[in-house]
């Protein structure tokens, strides 16, 4: 008998096809607790966010119900104190469209000035700056974004407001066939277009910082690629860098948007509170509702305070509204950077 036997072949009927096996994967206790973590946290800023809504609601409903639409359509602000020192409604009026104005204007003008100069100093430190200078500018960029808003406010007031107002009057001589920059009066000091400068320069580390991300993660090879086709570094940039980060960038955009939308008081240091609808930007009027709020809650009466409670829902609801319309152009830009 040899060493090596060669087997007959299996008959079909000689055994049977196994079942199928079901592949299951059990998650470890770590992954359960870490999953239950991050749920908690999302559900909890949703929660945390339904819970200001409520209460902006519950506080401002009242003046939402008795001023109607004309809360947002009306300019007039006058909460009247009769001489017991009693509030009187009949003679009261709470009108939001003057400051809901001043707010759109004031942040288009920050994002305006703001982003074109993030994004490009965003395109500097990811593909031009030297390592040393990168890594200088990119601490000092994070260590702007958290400074507080009344470092801007001060530094805006004493030092920008002067180089502010020949800019104003370069606009004013130059452009002043525009109605946005028309003047009646040849006075610059405090106006939208100083608050607009200040709140660029502190959208500038946010956008800056969520750029340079979006930047720093476009594919290496499709970027060795544009330079083995000979393309030039700027060529690269546009045909490459810019549609991969293109959702990237304005999200950075709307993200800066919306925290011009909100900041208090260095508009309110650096600009004149007028009650009244001003397009004119380089006139020194104006307004924003977050400023409004700071400047008239310390002394509002409590059917005032309601009043500003509802200012506050307003100003939610818009910034909201704007949050939703960038995720819409944020999806449809990343569609077509692909």
């Amino acid at each position: 008998m040899s060493a090596t036997q060669v087997m007959p072949p299996a008959s079909p009927n000689s055994s049977e096809i196994p079942a199928k096996r079901t592949l299951t994967t059990k998650p470890r206790f770590s992954d359960k607790v870490f999953r239950g973590v991050v749920t908690g946290g999302g559900l909890s800023s949703l929660i945390i966010l339904g819970l200001i809504l409520g209460y902006l609601l519950y506080q401002g409903y009242s003046t939402l119900h008795s001023e109607g639409f004309k809360f947002i359509t009306g300019s007039d602000w006058h909460a009247v104190i009769d001489d017991n020192g009693v509030f009187d409604p009949k003679n009261s009026h709470f009108g939001l469209a003057a400051m809901l104005i001043g707010t759109l204007v004031i942040a288009t003008i920050a994002v305006c000035i703001g982003v074109p100069i993030s994004v490009g100093a965003a395109i500097y430190l990811t593909f031009y700056a030297p390592n040393s200078i990168k890594k200088f500018m990119v601490a000092l960029i994070d260590l702007m974004a958290a400074f507080p808003s009344i470092l801007f406010g001060l530094w805006g007031f004493f030092v920008l407001e002067s180089s502010g107002e020949y800019w104003a009057r370069l606009l004013h001589k130059y452009l002043g066939f525009i109605p946005f920059f028309k003047m009646e009066v040849p006075y610059y000091s405090r106006s939208p277009f100083i608050a607009g400068l200040v709140l660029a320069i502190m959208i500038i580390p946010i956008v800056t910082s969520i750029s340079r991300e979006i930047f720093s993660q476009t594919p290496l090879d499709r970027i060795q690629a544009a330079y083995a086709l000979g393309a030039t570094r700027w060529a690269m940039i546009r045909a490459v860098a810019f549609p991969y980060a293109r959702s990237g960038v304005i999200g950075g955009a709307m993200l800066g948007l919306g925290r011009a939308m909100g900041e208090t008081v260095a508009v309110y240091t650096v600009l004149n509170i007028v009650y009244q609808v001003n397009w004119h930007v380089l006139i020194s009027a104006g307004g924003n509702v977050a400023s409004m709020i700071l400047q008239k809650f310390g002394e509002a009466s409590p059917a005032e305070v309601k009043a500003l409670m509802a200012a506050g829902l307003i100003l939610f609801i818009v910034t909201l509204i704007i949050n939703s319309l960038a995720d819409l152009i944020v999806a449809r830009a990343g569609k077509s950077g692909r």
